[in-house]
């Protein structure tokens, strides 16, 4: 019989949603006889709900990041027992028999959750007998927040050693660990030729290229910045992807007119690791997900305005890597821009480190796990 292995992520924010579809098109890809089904939890929740895990959530980390930080080290250290600790998974629970609903039609034989809030819902389904599938979490940044750990859990997928100690040291039995690197799409997978990729965009092969990304919403002033980048003397070519914010495109079109062949302005693209295959350096916020698929193509990184809470993170172990710089303004990230572009061996280096680091089969070596538990859960029920 086909196994049918169920995806859940959620809408807040890009990464989580991109390392579910990672693991759905490294299934898709594969040799597994098995239905995949990826699912966004918030279309099983109240309306009012969803509005306060997506649309609050990216205003708070966008209009008042220090709030957010806050609320990520409180909740962090924050007592289980406590009454708003209750109170909050009181609320999650209601939430839950929309998604309870779904798993009695679809019934799958393994769950993967690379968001917190599906794995703490299922987590409670478990206790009370009324999910009986092994539940695997993959946590999404270099970093662990106290709300990823569950119990009842089959396993925990985590980005690097010290997230697996963490993991550890929060209760979490060490077999139960797996050191596999955030999930990437199956193109991170490959190397991909940069004079190949290059004259598909256009670009020289042999000038030194920098790729800006705004994220998904192709958020913040994305066109000041490129502009106050294109200003620096220093030779080289600048691809920026404005996402899915096409009035920021528009802009970004109208600059390119004043830097003919020296900016290549462009919107959401599904193939950023052939554009990464460009680039020498990618200046970007320090997102789980982002960062992994940089890793993955061994490209050094500059990276700005890191949420407080797990960008930061995230960042601080990069930086601890020697795989990044830190720009806290438009001044310091022209200045390390400059600094990298005119000591070439420099950023060799850091491209070299990137390489070592990545971990580009890291949605193969989840599913790997999560079939080869599978198929032994089997073998033990049947004997």
């Amino acid at each position: 019989m086909r196994k049918k292995i169920l995806l859940l992520s959620v809408s807040a924010g890009s990464g989580h949603k991109r390392a579910a579809e990672a693991l759905l098109a490294c299934a898709l890809a594969g040799d597994e006889e098995a239905e995949i089904r990826h699912l966004d939890v918030m279309d099983f929740v109240t309306a009012g709900f969803r509005k306060i895990y997506t649309d609050f959530y990216i205003r708070l980390v966008n209009r008042a990041p220090l709030l957010w930080g806050y609320l990520y080290h409180a909740s962090n250290s924050a007592q289980a027992n406590g009454f708003l600790e209750k109170l909050r998974r009181g609320v999650e629970r209601l939430n839950a028999r929309p998604l309870k609903k779904m798993l009695t039609g679809f019934q799958p034989d393994a769950i993967i959750c690379t968001h917190f809030l599906p794995a703490e819902m299922l987590s409670h389904l478990i206790r009370k007998s009324e999910l009986s599938c092994p539940v695997w979490v993959q946590v999404t940044d270099f970093d662990l927040h106290r709300m990823w750990v569950h119990d009842n859990m089959a396993g925990y997928f985590a980005a690097n050693a010290e997230v697996a100690e963490r993991m550890r040291q929060n209760g979490i039995p060490a077999q139960k660990i797996h050191v596999t690197g955030i999930p990437v799409m199956p193109g991170f997978t490959q190397r991909h030729d940069r004079r190949t990729c290059a004259a598909e965009y256009g670009l020289d092969p042999h000038k030194p290229t920098v790729l800006l990304m705004g994220g998904g919403a192709g958020v913040g002033d994305l066109d000041k910045l490129a502009a106050h980048l294109l200003r620096l003397e220093t030779p080289f070519q600048l691809i920026t992807l404005a996402g899915n914010n096409t009035q920021m495109l528009h802009k970004m079109q109208a600059l390119a007119q004043h830097y003919p062949g020296k900016l290549l302005p462009l919107g959401f693209s599904n193939k950023v690791e052939r554009l990464m295959a460009c680039a020498d350096l990618v200046i970007t916020k320090p997102g789980g997900l982002t960062t992994s698929e940089c890793l993955a193509s061994g490209v050094a990184m500059i990276v700005t305005s890191p949420i407080p809470g797990q960008e930061e993170r995230n960042a601080d172990f990069l930086l601890e890597q020697g795989v990044a710089l830190k720009a806290h303004d438009h001044i310091s990230l022209a200045y390390r821009l400059n600094v990298l572009l005119s000591q070439p061996e420099k950023l060799h280096e850091m491209r070299r480190k990137a390489l070592a680091l990545g971990k580009p089969h890291a949605a193969a070596d989840v599913l790997t796990q999560v079939f080869g538990r599978q198929e032994a859960n089997t073998m033990q029920t049947a004997s």
